[in-house]
């Protein structure tokens, strides 16, 4: 089955890749579309997690506005619901469209309707999926109840129910979630969009109609919380009109060999496909990165590789998920020391240093080993070289950045050797005191990292691009002076 999953995954992404570029291109070319993009990304994330020890399940979720112009995302986690017994947890991400109301409304109150429908002893596995089902559409009726009349907006809706036996995916739109099985996609969820043939024969028995890939020529999914002017059909029951809030259930049985879930909306899958996803969380889970600064990484990564949509991901790790592996971590330090040396020997050559555009063709020309699978580059390339693809291409002051964090020092809990330690040569790093927060975030110790090659830094120090370290200043009749705190301003 999972042979099966993973060919059809390749069959299938050429042609959903090619069908997502080309709903891209409408987009600009669209009279509003230069204006829903913003002139440069915006890349603060707030990654988060938690832990259940007890029976084995840890989660970390970020979320990134990128280059829309309004951050339209929403997500909820619940590693405990009351009333249920351990081994229950709850997870969901709502990708708002016309607006953030129907999305804010999901995750504040789509697991109540869950906990509500599933009951005190809910039956597994039929009981469950019928729940889930009765809490998408009670949760849109109460939406529409509440809802502005003559209001555009909805959102999509993809949640994961986690049993102590069973794992549920409920999902209405074009958010997905894969699931890894012993190093392998075992599940994927499918796409609700008005061309697909179940989808379309709704659509057509409740008087709609198709253009452009799009019901009624503007909309992209054909199941949504909201979207209400699509749901006044005569006649017709909620899951029957032209956009359904009936999710699609799917229950897994679990297995000692399920390493991960990973839910993301489209802005995600924009730019990866879920065997390339997969295979980038597990070879980043073998470094012993946590889960939450896994998503951060995965979300920056897909900027990089140029998604245009706000993104969030979940990634929910259980017993089975890869461990940290020493020679992993080995072979990612070399990586880095070796990608290190590869841009000094590029900026040393010529008078002028290289644009990072220059640098990123260059390296990504070259047959460079180790690099992350599905990342690839793209997984070590900072957001200094961030571009919007609306304007003109501009030469950046070079700058590289190994966005793996370091491993060695606070990413892995199991430790390195010393041995090791002093066998791997680290690269000269300067910390970037931006882009994460240290107050109830990450700490500042796990930063990433600005490359910064030393026989570069008297230059861009003479010209006002980059800054030491201040050092302390005695001040007069003072016998004992206090050192400031230094400050590095890296660009």
């Amino acid at each position: 089955m999972a042979a099966l999953a993973r060919l059809l995954e390749r069959l299938l992404w050429p042609a959903r890749k090619q069908e997502r570029v080309e709903e891209a291109e409408e987009r600009r070319s669209s009279p509003d579309g230069p204006q829903s993009l913003l002139d440069a990304p915006r890349c603060a994330q707030r990654p988060h997690g938690g832990a259940a020890a007890s029976w084995g399940l840890s989660f970390g979720a970020s979320a990134v506005q990128g280059w829309r112009a309004h951050m339209e995302d929403a997500h909820c986690a619940w590693l405990e619901l009351p009333g249920l017994g351990p081994g229950w947890a709850f997870f969901a991400i709502l990708d708002g469209h016309g607006g953030t109301r129907a999305a804010l409304f999901g995750a504040r109150h789509l697991p109540g309707y869950v906990l509500e429908a599933l009951g005190p002893a809910p039956g597994e596995p039929e009981g469950v999926c019928e729940a889930l089902r009765r809490a998408f559409l009670s949760a849109d009726a109460r939406l529409r109840a509440l809802w502005p009349r003559g209001e555009p907006g909805g959102s999509t809706a993809l949640a994961l129910l986690v049993s102590p036996h069973f794992l549920y995916l409920a999902h209405c739109g074009d958010s997905r979630a894969v699931l890894s099985r012993a190093g392998a996609v075992a599940f994927i969820t499918e796409d609700h969009r008005p061309l697909h043939p179940r989808e379309r024969e709704r659509i057509h028995d409740a008087g709609g109609t198709i253009s452009r890939r799009r019901l009624e020529g503007s909309l992209a999914v054909s199941r949504a919380l909201g979207d209400f002017a699509y749901k006044e059909a005569p006649g017709r029951p909620p899951e029957l009109q032209l956009v359904s809030a009936e999710p699609e259930v799917t229950a897994l049985a679990r297995r000692a060999e399920d390493e991960f879930m990973l839910l993301a909306s489209d802005g995600v899958w924009d730019a990866m496909s879920g065997s390339a996803l997969a295979g980038l969380v597990a070879s980043r889970l073998c470094l012993g990165l946590a889960p939450q600064l896994l998503c951060a990484q995965l979300l920056d990564t897909c900027l990089c590789k140029g998604s245009l949509d706000n993104m969030t991901c979940i990634l929910v790790c259980f017993p089975g998920a890869p461990r940290p592996c020493e020679e992993a971590i080995r072979k990612e330090l070399v990586l880095d020391a070796a990608l290190g040396r590869r841009v000094a020997e590029l900026c040393a050559f010529g008078q002028e240093p290289p644009s990072l555009n220059t640098v990123f063709r260059t390296l990504a020309s070259e047959d460079i080993p180790d690099l992350p699978p599905g990342g690839g580059l793209h997984c070590k390339w900072g957001r200094m070289g961030l571009r919007s693809p609306l304007a003109p291409i501009q030469a950046l002051p070079w700058t590289w950045r190994p966005d793996s964090c370091h491993p060695l020092g606070t990413l892995c809990p199991a430790g390195a050797s010393m041995e090791l330690r002093k066998k791997t040569p680290l690269p000269q790093l300067c910390r970037l005191a931006e882009g994460r927060e240290t107050n109830g975030g990450t700490p500042e110790c796990l930063f990433p990292f600005l490359l910064l090659p030393s026989h570069k830094t008297e230059s861009l120090m003479r010209e006002g691009k980059f800054r030491r370290p201040a050092r302390p200043q005695k001040k007069k009749n003072q016998k004992n002076p206090k050192p400031q705190n230094p400050k590095t301003k890296c660009l």
